[in-house]
């Protein structure tokens, strides 16, 4: 049984920090998924010139949601994949070294087309800027958006999303986490004291 899992639910990831509230349950996500969905429809005119990238880990997981709601209402399927961003980090000498993560360009590329990027949180921008550098080494889009499930303020750069889950107020001492069905075995969003967590 692993950290994540009780013995009361097996197989069902729980909260490791009681002190963590949720603030998306998976009803939340889902419909939170379903209107960034129609948002990118709506703003793109349709999804023939869509590609969706998630940024992993998470963030694949949610392009492939998204992706899936977009192809019920158009009866198409959206191409999808995944961009690493890891070797384009500005703190890759700074932090401990991380595994390289995978990069899935679907087969029709990414010139020409509006790529939307998918991660889970937005918080510095930082990210989102190393996956902007990413994309240009893999070809020229006519547009890059920004979709995440949760923006949770304290940019660092001039990055904002283009399409938003939930607007979430934290301090700095707060801690955001994304369970996603995917990766942990339940859908929320919890919230948490990081000074708390680590007493």
């Amino acid at each position: 049984m692993s950290p994540a899992q009780s013995a009361e639910s097996p197989g069902v990831a729980q909260p490791q920090n009681p002190a963590a509230r949720t603030v998306l349950d998976a009803s939340d996500i889902s419909r939170a998924l379903t209107r960034i969905a129609h948002e990118i429809l709506e703003r793109n005119r349709g999804a023939d010139p869509v590609v969706l990238l998630g940024i992993p880990t998470r963030g694949v997981g949610l392009a492939a949601r998204i992706s899936a709601r977009i192809a019920a209402v158009e009866g198409q399927s959206v191409p999808t994949g995944s961009l690493d961003v890891t070797m384009y980090r500005d703190d890759i000498g700074l932090k401990p070294p991380r595994g390289l993560e995978h990069t899935d360009i679907p087969a029709g590329g990414i010139d020409g087309k509006v790529v939307v990027l998918v991660d889970d949180v937005l918080f510095s921008g930082r990210t989102i800027r190393a996956a902007l550098d990413a994309i240009g080494d893999i070809g020229r889009p006519r547009a890059v958006q920004l979709a995440v499930l949760v923006d949770r303020g304290h940019r660092e750069l001039p990055i904002r999303a283009d399409y938003v889950g939930k607007n979430l107020p934290t301090s700095l001492v707060e801690r955001v986490t994304v369970h996603l069905t995917e990766y942990d075995g339940t859908d929320a969003v919890l919230i948490a004291d990081k000074t708390k967590v680590e007493a």
